[in-house]
């Protein structure tokens, strides 16, 4: 009897003693590459249609929504990320106009707030173009928004642009298009000029 159970107790220690080599992986992401920056004018796809013109990536293409006397929709697609850069233009009729756009865009912004976990905002300034605005860089993981800024002239030109993916908001795997397309805006509200 003693021997059967001093059996047992020994099958018992060596099946505990054995180690197990399965670990488990960590969580990982699919590995995305963007291509270089490369541009052309937005002229080239859409002509002369709007009252102001910018660098577009030739990742991009742009899609003109909505077309009125003050009011304009232009959307920037990046079709092989999902990703959209929605711009809306009004036509600015005084100061009271170009107050009224800032407060809206400071409130669309706002509701983004409850998701961030920090705003980069930089002041944008070109006198030689008459372009003067805001940028704002959104960070946090459930950030559906993570790029936004506004431009305008002060006097007769508002343009708004907002950035965003269709997909679920995990901007940790995201990071490489975002940072690419935030690159793009960057750079669209640098070579921004007016009609």
């Amino acid at each position: 009897m003693i021997k059967r159970r001093l059996l047992i107790l020994a099958i018992v220690l060596l099946a505990a003693c054995q180690h197990n080599t399965d670990t488990p992986k960590p969580q990982a992401y699919i590995r995305i590459d963007t291509p270089q920056h490369s541009y052309h004018t937005s002229n080239e796809l859409v002509g002369e249609a709007l009252p102001f013109s910018f660098d577009v990536d030739n990742q991009a293409q742009i899609v003109l929504k909505k077309m009125t006397a003050r009011d304009i929709w232009v959307d920037i697609e990046y079709p092989q990320w999902d990703g959209v850069v929605f711009l809306s233009y009004k036509s600015l009729t005084g100061k009271d106009d170009l107050r009224g756009q800032t407060d809206t865009s400071q409130r669309l912004l706002e509701k983004h707030y409850l998701f961030t976990s920090g705003i980069e905002e930089q002041q944008y300034t070109d006198p030689e173009s008459k372009v003067y605005g805001k940028t704002y860089r959104l960070h946090g993981n459930k950030v559906a928004s993570t790029y936004q800024f506004w431009v305008t002239d002060s006097t007769h030109h508002f343009l708004r642009g907002a950035l965003y993916l269709d997909k679920v908001p995990n901007n940790d795997s995201l990071a490489p298009v975002i940072d690419y397309i935030q690159e793009d805006m960057d750079h669209l509200v640098e070579t921004l000029r007016w009609r």
